[in-house]
């Protein structure tokens, strides 16, 4: 009797085990860069909600950046157009160069940044990554007016509509870089197009 009780408790053992076990194996998935600095910044200007719409305006800017430092980089690796070669570059040198700005706004207005491409940002960068040669090209030119598009919209309304004098001016600088990286990228598919 004894033996049994023992080898029930030793199934039973070994149940929990396997069961612990498989719990800490179905790790739950990371999440995305973008969802955690948003939660953080929700989190400390949650009584301020101006802070809080002017730190989601920061978030998405350095999404963008990161964003195209990525795809400026595989545009580089991967085009064989010289001119979508030169156009990637410009993106990771001037993208670079805003990110660090973004970041040290962000810094000084005690808010939280994504520092990772979000999932979104990956499947966009994947999406381009299948294509190879003037597919690739026209992809990338096509992604690069959508996103510019985007992009100076959102500059545009927190020129007029952040709180924070400092993230109001800061996007009212930076509109017509953009505006003038629109256009290349215009030209640029203009250009593909012909091919």
């Amino acid at each position: 009797m004894k033996k049994l009780l023992l080898a029930g408790k030793a199934i039973l053992g070994a149940g929990l085990i396997i069961l612990f076990l498989q719990s800490c194996k179905n790790e739950t998935k990371q999440e995305d860069p973008k969802e955690v600095a948003e939660d953080a910044n929700e989190a400390k200007f949650d009584s301020i909600d101006s802070k809080e719409d002017d730190s989601e305006f920061l978030v998405d800017q350095a999404e963008i950046n990161l964003a195209e430092i990525e795809i400026g980089k595989l545009a580089q690796s991967k085009s064989t157009n010289a001119e979508v070669k030169k156009f990637g570059k410009m993106l990771v040198d001037e993208h670079t160069k805003s990110a660090s700005e973004v970041s040290a706004l962000a810094k000084a207005k005690n808010f939280t940044l994504p520092t990772s491409l979000t999932e979104e940002g990956q499947e966009e960068y994947k999406k381009l990554n299948e294509k190879s040669g003037v597919d690739f090209d026209k992809k990338f030119a096509d992604m690069m007016i959508d996103g510019h598009e985007k992009a100076i919209n959102k500059l545009q309304d927190a020129s007029k509509n952040a709180t924070d004098a400092d993230v109001r001016t800061w996007a009212s600088n930076n509109i017509a870089g953009l505006t003038a990286h629109l256009e290349h990228a215009k030209l640029l598919k203009q250009n593909l197009d012909k091919k």
